[in-house]
């Protein structure tokens, strides 16, 4: 009861009171328990407006940020997602509350141990997760209605925009290892379109089409 309480609070406070108005996305922010995807000793925390750490040099994302990319997906109950950097798995849940089917990549093994034991406890079967390096993508199950980036990248790889299909939407961080732009890119006919959503901050995206790791 106390952890509903806390993520009710998080979507109002966070959430819809800047701007995120999406009622899938919503919905699915006050659903999942953020709290089981970060370490005990975080708990408590799991619901503030900041990223946490989860091991591995990596983090788990501010809720209002997992909440912006995922409303710029513009996703429907239909879509196949593909999301580069599964973390703690929280992104990938928020994205199988609402999309028909996610294929999440991780390069980190611990991480990619541990939340698919998550995924499994917490019965999330439309979620598929695989080890690899992110950045080339997974094409065997392209092309994707929506792909989301999760690290941010020096650019946009074109091995993930060549699987992308015709009408689909992605979100990703680009810029330098300290600060980034959060670009939405959208194909259609004509080719591809791209906006900018704002300043970010990611962990970098490492990988054959990202940074090289030092």
């Amino acid at each position: 009861m106390k952890y509903q309480r806390l993520r009710n609070e998080m979507v109002t406070k966070q959430i819809i009171a800047r701007g995120i108005n999406d009622p899938r996305v919503l919905s699915a922010m006050r659903g999942v328990p953020r709290h089981l995807f970060v370490s005990e000793a975080m708990m408590d925390q799991a619901y503030g407006d900041f990223p946490l750490p989860i091991g591995e040099q990596q983090t788990i994302s501010q809720p209002f940020i997992v909440a912006e990319m995922t409303q710029a997906l513009q996703l429907t109950p239909e879509d196949r997602v593909l999301e580069i950097g599964t973390g703690s798995g929280y992104q990938a849940a928020i994205l199988a509350q609402i999309a028909f089917r996610v294929y999440t990549v991780e390069r980190i093994y611990p991480l990619y141990t541990r939340t698919r034991k998550l995924f499994d406890r917490l019965r999330y079967h439309n979620i598929v997760t695989r080890y690899s390096d992110g950045t080339t993508g997974w094409r065997e199950h392209s092309p994707f209605d929506a792909i989301i980036v999760t690290a941010g990248a020096p650019e946009i790889p074109a091995v993930l925009v060549n699987q992308l299909a015709v009408g689909g939407r992605m979100v990703i961080p680009v810029g330098d290892r300290h600060s980034q732009d959060l670009i939405k890119l959208v194909r259609d006919e004509q080719g591809i379109h791209q906006s900018n959503l704002g300043g970010c901050r990611f962990v970098k995206l490492i990988g054959e089409h990202g940074w090289r790791e030092n």
